[in-house]
C-alpha cells in the first residue's frame, strides 16, 4: 500500500514512516499541504497532519475529500474532542491525538482500509455517472440523454463529467479552470479564461438541448441540474 504521510517528519529508523516501510508500505512523506495536494492522488492512504505550515489542515483534508474516496486518518495535537470532531467532518475517516503509539496507529490503518472497496472497485463506481435522464460514460466517452447521443469535444466531455462527478455542490469558474484546462489562474469576469468556461457552458447547454443541465449559481459558478 502506498501511504502519504503529511507534516510528519520521516527522519530516522524509529519514525512511523520507516516502522511503516518496515511493514511493507511504500510511504512518501510531504512537509506541506501544498505538496499534498499535489501528490495525493497517488497514495492508497493519507495520514494528515492538521497542523501545517502552509495551509489549514482541516482545508486540506476537506480538498482530498472533495475529489476522491482515499481514506484519511488526521492527528491533532490538542487531544481535545472538538479538534477530533472537526477533524472527522472535514472529511477524514479516523483521528488521532498526538503522541500517538505506532501500534494503535497500524490499528487504525487496518480498520480504516477494511472499510474502503478496492481502489479498483471504487474508480470504477466513478466510471459511469447517471443523474435523471443524463448518462456520463467515461470509459467510452459517451454521453446520452434520455437515450440520444450526444456527441461532444474533449474539453466539452471533460467539462460536463467534473461537474456530473460533483453534482452535489457548485462549482466554481476557478476550479473548473483548474481542473479541466489546468489553469489555477483567479479569473475576472469579462477575462479570457472566463470567457472560456462560458463558452464552453454554453455549448454544452445547446448539445444537451436543455439549459436547465447545468445552472449558474451566480457569484459562485455552476451545478449540474437535472433537465
Amino acid at each position: 500500500m502506498h501511504v502519504l504521510m503529511v507534516g510528519t517528519p520521516a527522519d530516522g529508523s524509529g519514525s512511523p514512516a520507516a516502522r511503516l516501510e518496515r511493514l511493507g508500505h511504500d510511504v512518501t512523506c510531504v512537509a506541506t499541504g501544498g505538496e499534498a495536494l499535489g501528490v495525493y492522488q497517488e497514495a492508497d492512504l493519507v495520514l494528515l497532519d492538521l497542523d501545517l505550515p502552509d495551509l489549514d489542515g482541516l482545508e486540506v483534508c476537506r480538498r482530498i475529500r472533495a475529489f476522491t474516496r482515499i481514506p484519511v486518518i488526521a492527528f491533532t495535537d490538542s487531544g481535545t474532542e472538538l479538534d477530533r470532531v472537526l477533524g472527522l467532518r472535514a472529511g477524514a475517516d479516523d483521528c488521532l491525538d498526538k503522541p500517538y503509539e505506532f501500534r494503535e496507529l497500524v490499528a487504525r490503518i487496518e480498520a480504516v482500509t477494511r472499510r474502503m472497496p478496492p481502489r479498483e472497485a471504487a474508480q470504477e463506481s466513478l466510471t459511469v455517472v447517471t443523474i435523471g435522464g443524463l448518462r456520463v460514460d467515461a470509459a467510452s466517452r459517451e454521453v446520452l440523454v434520455r437515450g440520444r447521443p450526444v456527441d461532444l469535444t474533449r474539453k466539452e466531455f471533460d467539462l460536463l463529467y467534473y461537474l456530473a462527478r460533483n453534482s452535489e455542490k457548485v462549482v466554481s469558474r476557478q476550479r473548473l479552470m483548474k481542473e479541466i484546462w489546468g489553469d489555477p489562474r483567479s479569473l475576472e469576469i469579462g477575462s479570457r479564461a472566463s470567457r472560456t468556461v462560458d463558452t464552453h457552458v454554453s455549448s454544452l447547454r445547446g448539445k444537451l438541448g436543455d439549459s436547465a443541465w447545468i445552472r449558474t449559481v451566480r457569484g459562485v459558478g455552476f451545478r449540474l441540474g437535472h433537465g
